[in-house]
């Protein structure tokens, strides 16, 4: 599974996990260990969630199972200590 950053065309932001083989140019996808970013309060925009991931003003959601996200507009791999920062929530 691939730790991924995807955010939608109706401004949702989620980072989860993606099967490997997935095709990253489907519109909808299903994600396993879902999280919603609620409120980032980033200074470096969505993006930083991906490489240094939440910080302590964030809002995330708790974990879910998406069994099929629709209107994805891009996915970014999300690095280990960004993945790890967003599992403390």
């Amino acid at each position: 599974m691939k730790q991924v950053l995807i955010t939608t065309a109706h401004r949702g932001v989620f980072a989860g996990e993606i099967a490997d083989d997935q095709d990253l140019s489907a519109k909808s996808m299903p994600v396993q260990n879902a999280r919603m970013f609620i409120y980032w309060a980033t200074t470096r925009g969505v993006m930083e969630l991906a490489h240094v991931g939440p910080n302590s003003r964030s809002k995330v959601s708790l974990p879910a199972d998406i069994s099929m996200l629709h209107d994805i507009t891009a996915i970014f791999e999300m690095t280990e200590d960004a993945w790890k920062k967003t599992q403390e929530f």
